[in-house]
Formats: C-alpha cells, sequence, structure tokens
C-alpha cells in the first residue's frame, strides 16, 4: 500500500512539474472558484399525460417557474414539438415570440397557447385527429435560460388486428399504414397494444405496430402462440424492415362523428348492391373501423352479418348469446365472400358534416 501511495505522489509531482515548464504563467493561478446558481427557469406540467378522444379538444399543460431577479424579455420563445415513436426526430407544432405566432402542418389552425397568465404556456389543441396521439415537448428559452418538459396525449378508443382480402402476413409497413388509414384507422402504438392486452385482448398472429416492431398480444398462453408453457405477454418479433416484411397490422381508431347503422332493406345485397343501397340512404358503406369504434365505445349490438367497405363481412355483438357470440363480446368475422354471388346485409356511415 505504501509503495503505491509513493507512486502516486510521485506521479502527481511529477505532472505538476510538467505543467510548470508548459504554463509558467499558472504559477498563481492553479485555485479556481467555480459557484453556479441553481436554474432560474424551469417548466413544470401538472399532468404528464391528458386524455382525450378525436374531435375532441384538449390542453397541454405547461407553465413557467422562474427567478423573481429574472427580468421578462419581450424575446421569451415558446416552442411545441411532438416526439416520434423513437425520439429521434421532433415534428413542429406551434411557435411563439412576443406578438409572432405560427402553426405548422396539419395543426395549422387547431392550435394556440392557453393565455390565462404570462407564464402560462398550455397548448390547446382542438378537433384532435386519430394522428395527434402521442408525446409533446414544450420548451421556453428565454435569453441563457431554458427549460423544457414533455406531456403525453392519449386518446380514448379501440385496437383491432386487420389483415385484407389478399390473407394473412401480406402486409408491408407502408402497406400497414394504408390498411388501417382506409379503415378510419391508424397503425397502434406499443403503448395502446399493451393496454389492450391488460384489458384481455388475445390474438396469435403477429402485427405491424408504429414504431416498425411487429408484435402480438398473447392472455392465454398455447402452442402456436409461443408455446403453451410461457407466460401471458406481448409477443415481440423486434424491429422488421418495413420495406421486405409481412405481416397483418393492428389499428387504432377513436369516437367519430357520425352515424353508424345497419341498413333495414327488404332484401339481402350483393357487395355493389350494398354500396348503391348506403349512397340512396345518403350515407357511405361503414369501414371495419366505424365497426370496431361504434361496438367498443358506445355499446353497438347486431346479429346481422353485413357488408363493409374493404368487402368483408362481419357484424358487432357488445351482449354474448347464443346464435350470435355465445362466449364473448366481440366483433365477429365472416371473412371475404364473394362480391358477386354472396348475399348480406350492410351497414353504413352517414357523417356529421
Amino acid at each position: 500500500m505504501i509503495p503505491a501511495l509513493i507512486c502516486a505522489l510521485v506521479s502527481v509531482s511529477v505532472a505538476e512539474n510538467a505543467l510548470d515548464v508548459l504554463y509558467p504563467d499558472l504559477e498563481f493561478s492553479r485555485t479556481i472558484y467555480v459557484t453556479e446558481d441553481g436554474p432560474r427557469l424551469t417548466l413544470v406540467a401538472e399532468q404528464s399525460k391528458v386524455v382525450s378522444r378525436r374531435g375532441g379538444n384538449v390542453t397541454l399543460p405547461c407553465k413557467i417557474q422562474r427567478d423573481q431577479s429574472l427580468a421578462p424579455s419581450r424575446k421569451m420563445r415558446i416552442k411545441w414539438t411532438k416526439l416520434t415513436s423513437d425520439y429521434l426526430k421532433e415534428e413542429d407544432v406551434f411557435v411563439a415570440m412576443d406578438y409572432n405566432k405560427k402553426s405548422f402542418g396539419s395543426y395549422h389552425g387547431r392550435v394556440h397557447l392557453q393565455s390565462s397568465s404570462p407564464m402560462e404556456c398550455s397548448l390547446v389543441i382542438t378537433d384532435i385527429t386519430l394522428e395527434d396521439y402521442g408525446k409533446y415537448k414544450c420548451e421556453v428559452i428565454d435569453g441563457l435560460e431554458d427549460g423544457t418538459v414533455v406531456v403525453s396525449l392519449d386518446l380514448e378508443g379501440v385496437i383491432f388486428p386487420y389483415f385484407p382480402r389478399l390473407g394473412r402476413y401480406n402486409l408491408n409497413f407502408y402497406d400497414a399504414e394504408r390498411a388501417c388509414r382506409d379503415q378510419d384507422a391508424v397503425v397502434a402504438s406499443f403503448d395502446q397494444l399493451y393496454d389492450a392486452w391488460r384489458g384481455g385482448m388475445d390474438w396469435c398472429n403477429a402485427g405491424w405496430l408504429s414504431d416498425g416492431t411487429v408484435q402480438y398480444p398473447i392472455t392465454t398462453p398455447r402452442e402456436p402462440c409461443g408455446g403453451k408453457d410461457t407466460t401471458p405477454g406481448i409477443r415481440n418479433y423486434g424491429l422488421r424492415d418495413k420495406d421486405k416484411g409481412h405481416y397483418d397490422v393492428f389499428c387504432f381508431t377513436s369516437y367519430h362523428k357520425g352515424r353508424f347503422y345497419y341498413l333495414i332493406h327488404p332484401s339481402k345485397l350483393t357487395y355493389d348492391e350494398a354500396v348503391r343501397a348506403c349512397q340512396k340512404d345518403g350515407a357511405q358503406i361503414a369501414k371495419v373501423g366505424q365497426m370496431f369504434a361504434a361496438w367498443k365505445l358506445l355499446g353497438y349490438d347486431r346479429c346481422d352479418a353485413g357488408w363493409l367497405a374493404d368487402g368483408s363481412v362481419r357484424y358487432p355483438i357488445s351482449r354474448p348469446r347464443r346464435r350470435c357470440s355465445p362466449t364473448e363480446a366481440a366483433v365477429r368475422f365472416h371473412g371475404f365472400p364473394d362480391k358477386k354471388h354472396k348475399l348480406y346485409g350492410v351497414y353504413c356511415f352517414k357523417g356529421n358534416n
């Protein structure tokens, strides 16, 4: 121990001698005292997560707490951005400096600052869309002082697994995005899938999520779904090639502005007849996402199989009963029948303008 200590002292002495040779002017300036005050400007959010629904309005909280000695500045810059699911990019939402304000992209005309006090930086978003879901960063820069805080916007809604007429495992990531969009939905996030799993969702087919991973939720372990001796959970295939990987997709949708209904018609219809029947009634043939939203969020229940816009035939059951869905509340799926020869009812959707 003593030889090691002597070595350390010698090393320090040698280093000091070297500094003396290289920087002789430091002889009387070796001791430097640095004092630093804490941050004079911080941001706080009363809630780290707020929940709303499609078509609603929401306020993302963000308030300034500043040192009283810090004089207010007209050049204080307030900026809101949306974080991508992988946190690698930020999408501009809103920026303000003094009287200059600007909103960006799809947020244009839908966002503004809550102006209840000079210390208020909360962002108001109106007419919320499915794409608004996610994490938002509030950033304030005032001279040399700055602060940030992150707030999550969650949406009330429902997740549903989806595959097209082509069959299972036929969608790359970009096809999956289009498929969800065509059904009045967006590709679900992992958090949304996790919440659905906690609510009892069990689905053995792997599907794309918004972060580019492929996963599926299992509540009842069984041999074809990772093994019967495994624990319940989210099975994860990890990140996949967005162009070359082909899977199903998990879509997310929320409340819609309009009326979803089964069209009472004197006879069963082919697909083309079903489309025309809805149009004659002043509506459009309903989409899969609209059926899931009506079923899950509004308790819609109908034991009649009917055409939907993608050419599938389904019906929603919220009250399980014999001959309809005896064991569980579910949207029952009859596949993709022959559009020209098979006859069914039809579900329509009439939007509120």
